[in-house]
């Protein structure tokens, strides 16, 4: 009863720091405009300025092969939004106000992960939109969900990579080495390049990074043309897909919640 008790108080004090962030999204709106805006120009840039200088698999249309693959990225590219909003608040000494009330210590790192999900799920929303007005198509509705739950897992798990490096961090600067980590570990998947034709070892690391089995896995419930693959990561890419992400989960949660407590001391 009392660890139910617990949870139940760190949930309800979760929701009430995520109906902040969702105040300020309502407040200013184009803060969320903005970032549902982006991952579909970044989209159609790829897909009308070089859909037609790569090679798709099974010489299928390039949308949609492109589209499970930025579906993958723009779930990446959240790691920073949420450093960005955890290194903000500590900055202006929110995060110190939080720490001084009456609330479970789990609560402000549980209520970012709320608000910044909820954002997540608008910004993929309109990403498939834009899929669907170029043409993309999923074979089947219930594949589409499962894909859409792995993408959404994927982001939830790297949530609290986020939370945990900004307040590692506790300064906005760091955030652009962040960003631009971003950008290599992302491109070093299968998303946009066949792990196959990079060297040995650097496909082995395509092969094995989160992103490649969430895309993979995504392509495959989609219904869309894939790279494939003989290694048993490859193979077994819908399993990982849900691995990965209890994985980083378990692991940044743990790290993010005693950081949290260790700054209060």
């Amino acid at each position: 009863m009392i660890v139910q008790e617990r949870l139940r108080w760190a949930l309800a004090d979760g929701w009430t720091v995520a109906r902040r962030d969702l105040i300020h999204w309502a407040n200013q709106p184009m803060t969320v405009v903005f970032g549902i805006i982006f991952p579909i120009v970044i989209t159609l840039a790829f897909g009308y300025l070089f859909g037609g200088a790569v090679r798709v698999p099974e010489g299928a249309d390039y949308f949609a092969f492109l589209m499970p693959g930025m579906y993958g990225m723009t779930m990446l590219f959240g790691l920073s939004a949420t450093m960005i909003a955890v290194t903000t608040d500590a900055s202006k000494g929110v995060t110190d106000r939080f720490r001084s009330m009456p609330m479970a210590p789990s609560a402000v790192l549980i209520g970012r992960a709320i608000a910044d999900l909820l954002n997540s799920v608008l910004v993929l929303a309109g990403l498939l939109a834009c899929g669907l007005a170029v043409g993309w198509r999923p074979a089947t509705l219930p594949g589409a969900l499962g894909a859409v739950a792995l993408l959404l897992f994927l982001r939830f798990s790297l949530l609290w990579a986020g939370i945990y490096l900004g307040l590692r961090a506790r300064d906005p600067g760091a955030v652009v080495a962040v960003q631009t980590l971003e950008f290599p570990i992302g491109f070093l998947s299968n998303a946009f390049v066949a792990p196959g034709t990079m060297p040995g070892w650097l496909g082995t690391l395509s092969e094995w990074n989160p992103l490649s089995s969430t895309v993979a896995a995504a392509r495959d419930l989609f219904g869309n043309p894939g790279w494939g693959g003989d290694s048993w990561v490859a193979q077994h890419a819908i399993p990982m897909a849900v691995v990965w992400p209890m994985v980083i989960t378990a692991v940044f949660f743990v790290l993010s919640v005693r950081l949290y407590q260790r700054l209060d001391r």
